[in-house]
């Protein structure tokens, strides 16, 4: 158990960076979006450069290659999974605020928690259930002080979640903690090869500020690559359901940014909303709630 603790920790940390990096995305997208680009090319763009550069990352380095059984399930995963994901969530921001968007994501622990306990027979023990209602009593707690969103746009939120679900408990049993790289890399081809395809039919619809290409990028560098490679390697060591929770990291930092940078207003909900969720994260770093390997 104590020669555990270190590893278990240093897993909490790289999700958490991930949780940081995606919750920028929404800020990202939304000036992306002002700048013209529609959802399907900007997915693309995003996918496209995270590719390259993550299999710059894995040649760079001489990591070995995946088995053909492991690329064929790392492409699915970002043909499927994340495309889903990604597309119905992105979506979802021309419809609701940024706010709204990913706090309704953010039914997912609770999905991925039923799902570990149902598929992989995962221990439910008292201070992940702990976490798991102080995480979701905070998302609602700032849903419902900004239930304006259309019909649309809740549910293209609620459909990601779904997706995103699929796609944690899917990734948790193919992807091992020493191909953190090289499973990236083939996620985001995968998701790139499906957007392009989305682009050659509907069309490729460029930003037309230069605010947006940067908008993009970032979005490829920081919310793409850096995030999802944490993820991944953090998940190898935490499991899927406290790296679930730990993500609940991701709605505090979009609501934050998206009043700073967007304007976007901050009520008391939003403000006791926040701190159950952080509330949630110190219950899952604490040691005796850290998983073991």
């Amino acid at each position: 158990m104590k020669t555990r603790a270190p590893h278990s920790l240093g897993g909490v940390f790289l999700v958490a960076v991930s949780a940081v990096s995606f919750g920028l995305m929404p800020i990202f997208a939304k000036v992306a979006y002002a700048a013209g680009i529609s959802t399907h090319t900007l997915l693309f763009l995003r996918f496209s450069v995270a590719a390259v550069l993550m299999f710059a990352l894995f040649f760079a380095r001489r990591l070995p290659m995946p088995s053909k059984k492991e690329i064929l399930a790392f492409l699915l995963l970002g043909g499927i999974g994340y495309v889903g994901q990604s597309f119905c969530y992105c979506l979802a921001l021309n419809y609701a605020s940024s706010s709204l968007v990913s706090l309704l994501l953010y039914t997912y622990p609770a999905l991925v928690m039923l799902g570990s306990a149902l598929a992989f027979h995962e221990r439910i023990t008292a201070k992940k259930l702990i976490s798991l209602v102080l995480a979701l009593a905070g998302a609602f707690l700032v849903i419902w002080s900004e239930f304006e969103a259309s019909l649309p746009g809740i549910l293209l939120a609620v459909g990601a979640a779904l997706f995103y679900t699929v796609y944690i408990l899917i990734s948790s049993r193919v992807v091992r903690a020493d191909m953190g790289v090289q499973s990236s890399a083939f996620i985001m081809l995968g998701a790139a090869l499906v957007f392009g395809g989305m682009n050659l039919f509907l069309g490729f619809t460029p930003p037309a500020q230069p605010s947006g290409i940067l908008a993009a990028l970032l979005i490829a560098l920081v919310s793409t690559v850096l995030a999802i490679w944490c993820f991944f390697t953090g998940m190898a060591r935490t499991g899927p359901t406290v790296a679930s929770l730990v993500s609940t990291l991701e709605p505090v930092v979009t609501v934050l940014a998206s009043a700073v940078l967007l304007s976007e207003p901050v009520t008391l909900s939003i403000v006791l909303g926040g701190v159950l969720v952080l509330a949630s994260l110190l219950v899952t770093v604490r040691p005796g709630g850290m998983p073991e390997g």
